[in-house]
């Protein structure tokens, strides 16, 4: 086991699946004591199971507020500070600007921008000085994307915070930064599309990432430890495309 983040003390919401799940393998591979959360306690479960006996579950939706004071009362209770918050619990489905609901715009900004402000905001008490908070944006903040428009509007939020936060935040010395992943191979991508379509929704993306495929979870992992680590101790206030190129271009 290597040790960039030997001692540190982690949360990753969202950590049951895709990016958060694999970014937690990197973060206890490294030598850091994770804790993950999830709406969904059989999922949760399976994930800690998996990561092992460095990482800690917490069930709950970071779109509830009391369920995020829930959290952070057990992490308090189990560790009582954290060096890293990586708040990257998000989703969203595809929606036509002339179909979109209220229903609709309130789920995706509920969870991609109210939960994860408030995610941040309520680790604070608990976050060390000169620590590091990481926030999951994406390319489609940056690009048009046909039937996304709220997902997009959302990330495009995410990227304004942490322009904004490292203001906030810089008498504690705290370091905010930004990972913007483009077409990775998550559950997530696969079920923006019906069962039998969702192969060619893969083929298509793939084929407009320069490197010529699909991203894997883990290398937006990789990503998230140089940031959350003091490898990147001058680094604040970035995007960091983990995208092939695919925003490049």
């Amino acid at each position: 086991m290597s040790s960039t983040l030997k001692g540190k003390v982690a949360l990753i919401t969202g950590g049951t699946t895709g990016i958060g799940l694999a970014s937690a393998q990197a973060f206890v591979d490294q030598g850091a004591t994770v804790f993950i959360t999830g709406r969904r306690q059989a999922e949760l479960d399976a994930a800690v199971q998996r990561l092992g006996q460095n990482a800690i579950g917490i069930q709950g939706d970071v779109a509830k507020l009391e369920d995020l004071d829930r959290i952070f009362d057990a992490i308090k209770t189990r560790a009582g500070s954290l060096d890293i918050v990586f708040a990257n619990a998000g989703g969203g489905d595809m929606m036509p600007l002339g179909a979109i609901t209220e229903e609709h715009f309130d789920r995706i900004f509920g969870v991609n921008v109210k939960g994860l402000l408030f995610t941040v905001q309520k680790s604070l008490p608990l976050l060390k000085d000169g620590g590091s908070v990481i926030l999951t944006a994406s390319t489609t903040a940056t690009k048009g994307t046909e039937n996304f428009s709220v997902y997009s509007a959302s990330k495009a939020a995410v990227r304004n915070f942490a322009r904004s936060w490292l203001l906030d935040l810089k008498a504690r010395r705290i370091r905010v930064n930004v990972i913007s992943p483009g077409p990775i191979h998550t559950p997530g991508l696969t079920d923006l599309a019906p069962e039998d379509q969702q192969q060619g929704l893969l083929d298509f993306l793939a084929s407009q990432v320069p490197i010529g495929r699909l991203g894997a979870p883990a290398e937006v992992g990789k990503a998230a430890v140089f940031l959350a680590s003091d490898d990147s101790s001058f680094i604040n206030g970035i995007e960091l495309f983990v995208d092939g190129g695919f925003a490049q271009i």
